[in-house]
């Protein structure tokens, strides 16, 4: 069974988004998409200064068996991509909440983050798929 942190919202293309009360947000990979990837080796990362929007593609992760987009949960700029998975892809494996984590970004709209699903829903959404 895959980890599920409650304080995460997640929408249904495995990403996570962690907000913040500042208004920026983290997003990265679940640990159910990691897993499914396999061994990340690669990550493409959207640009700093540049916008996401939410349910959109926004960079790429690369695993020996595939490659995979990357969406955004929310719409906004991007303020910082995490630049230690240029060496350490694995990171995204290893600690897909944590030192794994993409990008964050300084969300346009508070309120989007209501539509996306809560830890209880994305495990009903995961254990649908699996």
């Amino acid at each position: 069974m895959s980890e599920t942190p409650p304080d995460l919202k997640y929408i249904e293309t495995h990403q996570w988004v962690r907000a913040a009360d500042d208004g920026t947000a983290t997003v990265g990979i679940t640990d159910f998409a990691q897993d499914q990837l396999g061994d990340v080796v690669y990550v493409e990362l959207p640009e700093v200064g540049s916008t996401v929007i939410g349910g959109e593609e926004a960079g790429v992760a690369e695993s020996v068996k595939s490659a995979s987009d990357v969406f955004s949960p929310v719409t906004g700029e991007v303020i910082e991509v995490n630049e230690a998975l240029e060496d350490e892809p694995e990171l995204v494996n290893e600690d897909p909440y944590g030192d794994g984590w993409l990008f964050k970004v300084s969300t346009r709209d508070q309120g989007e983050l209501e539509g996306l699903m809560d830890a209880a829903a994305y495990a009903s959404h995961i254990a649908d798929a699996e």
